[in-house]
């Protein structure tokens, strides 16, 4: 029965409450059988072993009704439950246009973030219609069903509140393109791994002092990213190239890069990287981590000596933009479809040129212009963004 066809058909409510067991599902519909009546509508939560259960049903034919009532009651009594039986017509209202995702990570979740962030999609004209829980730990992860405004607006209100509010919340526009193929590109350094990949060359070469001192003044403006990497990669001239295997081994995984990697890969999508760093490291890591994309400048090795010079095209801001281009075109997906991540303001061409661009453990002016900020130390977090449950990642981890 369609929805123009239930909107002014007589229905029962039917609301079953209390400790939950095996087979109250099919007690429940096994009693309502008996009635003839058809199911237009079905909602079931579980919390803490209480069960909350809500049939829609189109009302019996005749004077049965005060029957099916007297009986769904004394089932649920036998059963220790309690029953809600509500008089009505036709289905739920139609939900409003505009339907997005609101993906929200607290750590904890506190009464009093949730209230403000429903408070903020009221405010911003939109209605909660369902919630779910995708995560408890790590962090707590909620998914709220908004209908009624637009994605981008509402995006923008719950962007500008998320920091006062003191979680992370993301905001996407729901549809089948949320289960599409796509492609995720993430920034290396202080993202997929902990550290500065640069800065373990320097260790190597005793130049750490004079490599911060210019990473110091690029943050200060007095030189760009380009001219960055000049002067810090100059300190390096003469360093074995060997001690490229051992920074390879020093490089620190971020936690839960692993499991967002596999967990990405089992659900057929592509993986890239773009560093400012070297592929010295970057090649590494895709043959380790089974990525598909990888681009990062080149330290120049002549003699088994590192040079001092990088070869090649520069990874910057833009080029970070261009990659995730290149590497959607190439993988067929559209840019719309494409997720990016980084944490420095290199990494802003890249996340405002992605469908989804998400700014992890990132400075303010990063969490200020991307699509949603995710301050929580677990890579893996970014998951829950694409609406998958930490118990389905624990399951196909298992399988």
């Amino acid at each position: 029965m369609s929805a123009s066809q239930t909107s002014d058909v007589p229905t029962l409510l039917v609301k079953i409450f209390g400790k939950d067991r095996p087979g109250i599902t099919a007690g429940l519909f096994d009693t309502l059988a008996a009635y003839s009546v058809d199911v237009v509508d079905i909602e079931q939560v579980v919390t803490r072993g209480r069960i909350v259960l809500c049939a829609l049903v189109t009302k019996p034919v005749g004077s049965t009704e005060g029957d099916l009532r007297a009986t769904v009651h004394s089932w649920a009594e036998s059963l220790k439950l309690q029953a809600e039986i509500l008089s009505g017509t036709g289905d739920n209202r139609p939900r409003g246009s505009g339907r997005s995702h609101v993906t929200v990570l607290g750590h904890p979740l506190t009464a009093e973030s949730t209230a403000a962030i429903a408070a903020e999609i009221t405010g911003a004209g939109g209605n909660i219609d369902r919630i779910f829980r995708l995560a408890k730990y790590p962090v707590t992860a909620v998914e709220f069903a908004v209908s009624g405004v637009e994605t981008e607006p509402l995006r923008t209100a719950l962007a500008t509140a998320a920091a006062h509010i003191g979680v992370d919340i993301a905001v996407v526009s729901a549809g089948l393109h949320r289960r599409a193929q796509r492609l995720v590109v993430m920034d290396v350094d202080s993202t997929l791994i902990q550290d500065e990949v640069i800065e373990l060359f320097a260790a190597h070469a005793g130049c750490e002092a004079e490599v911060a001192e210019v990473t110091e003044r690029a943050m200060r403006g007095e030189l760009d990213f380009e001219q960055s990497l000049h002067a810090r990669v100059a300190l390096l001239a003469g360093l074995d190239a060997s001690v490229v295997d051992k920074v390879r081994a020093e490089v620190q995984l971020t936690p839960g890069a692993r499991t967002l990697i596999r967990t990405l890969k089992r659900l057929g999508y592509q993986v890239g990287v773009v560093s400012g760093g070297f592929t010295q490291v970057t090649d590494d890591l895709r043959e380790r981590l089974g990525l598909d994309f990888a681009s990062a400048n080149t330290l120049e090795i002549v003699d088994g000596k590192l040079t001092g010079k990088v070869t090649g095209e520069i990874v910057d801001r833009a080029g970070k933009a261009r990659l995730l281009r290149r590497f959607a075109a190439e993988a067929d997906v559209p840019l719309s479809q494409t997720v990016a991540i980084g944490d420095g303001a290199n990494d802003l061409d890249m996340l405002n040129a992605a469908g989804l661009g998400v700014a992890f453990n990132a400075k303010p002016v990063v969490r200020e212009a991307a699509h949603t900020a995710v301050n929580v130390p677990f890579l893996d977090a970014v998951l829950y963004l694409l609406g998958i449950t930490r118990e389905e990642i624990e399951a196909a981890d298992l399988a």
